[in-house]
């Protein structure tokens, strides 16, 4: 399961993931994160490489949760409309499916402050891969 691979667990503390609220079965996950002065540029506003990183991940989450742990979501396609800063503190970050298929899916999340303010939205495009042959493809590839 991907909870055992520890740089899994090294991107979730970079991401500042302080726990996973949800993962429900029909295709839906919400993760809590902390936004830190360090992610942030231009007096507090957290870098949006960090905002689209956290609902890539929500949404990842949601294909995980609903495909299974022999499940690699691989996006496709990603985009993110941003509405409001993010400033450091906590953020929820929420993604669901829309409408799923064999093996491509579309999904939704989006991110809100502490208060349930909507900061960003995103819209994704996910293969749900093989696990095996996705952490085979990224053995062979770094040797």
């Amino acid at each position: 399961m991907a909870d055992q691979d520890p740089s899994i667990h090294e991107l979730s503390r970079t991401l500042g993931l302080v726990r996973v609220v949800e993962m429900n079965p029909e295709g839906r996950a919400t993760l809590e994160y902390q936004a830190g002065t360090h992610m942030c540029h231009s007096g507090g506003v957290v870098q949006g490489g960090f905002v689209t990183g956290w609902i890539d991940a929500a949404m990842a989450h949601a294909a995980i949760a609903m495909g299974g742990p022999e499940v690699s979501p691989m996006t496709l396609e990603l985009k993110v409309s941003f509405f409001a800063p993010a400033r450091p503190g906590l953020v929820v970050a929420e993604g669901w499916v829309e409408r799923r298929g064999r093996s491509t899916c579309f999904f939704e999340g989006r991110l809100t402050d502490a208060s349930g303010k909507v900061l960003a939205k995103a819209s994704s495009t996910l293969m749900l891969a093989s696990r095996e042959r996705v952490e085979q493809a990224a053995k062979k590839a770094v040797g």
